[in-house]
């Protein structure tokens, strides 16, 4: 996350100001934003870049969530969420980002991933900054070729913005 930006402070104390005032959604690094915004780390993984698509757990499901207990969505991120902010709580996780999804009370969640991307704009992504990624962009490439479940993760904040809370059946 770069701090050192001059609109990134204004950005965090907006967050802090506003939770609690209004329904909050963070995805990418609005999702890094506010887990800084409210006392948790982002900082560079020593994993590197998660790029492509990517699984992750759902954990503590909803209650009436049904099958299957996963999701799959495009990664595009070095910086990660390391450290959960106080009273923050996991929605969603994976080996390789373990903060992948927070909750925070019943008006405040956020998302590492990106459920907006599709397959087709996830691989132009990647062909577009192909030097970035190296010798990441073919295997990026090939996960594409996988089922993704953006529209179920976009429902599911939907849902969430639409006024279920955290606790609605996904």
């Amino acid at each position: 996350m770069c701090d050192d930006l001059p609109w990134i402070p204004p950005l965090l104390d907006f967050l802090r100001k506003v939770r609690g005032h209004a329904k909050l959604v963070g995805i990418w690094f609005g999702h890094q934003a506010m887990a800084k915004a409210f006392g948790g780390e982002v900082m560079k993984s020593p994993k590197g870049w998660a790029v492509g698509m990517h699984r992750y757990d759902i954990i503590g499901p909803p209650p009436g969530m049904r099958e299957p207990l996963t999701f799959t969505i495009p990664a595009f991120h070095q910086d990660q969420v390391v450290t959960l902010p106080p009273g923050a709580r996991v929605l969603a996780a994976s080996a390789f980002t373990p903060f992948a999804s927070i909750g925070y009370d019943d008006d405040t969640a956020s998302i590492q991933g990106h459920p907006e991307f599709s397959p087709a704009f996830s691989a132009a992504l990647i062909e577009a900054q192909h030097d970035v990624y190296g010798p990441l962009a073919g295997p990026a490439l090939l996960s594409l070729l996988q089922p993704e479940d953006g529209g179920r993760a976009a429902d599911w904040l939907r849902r969430f913005i639409d006024g279920g809370g955290l606790d609605t059946p996904g």
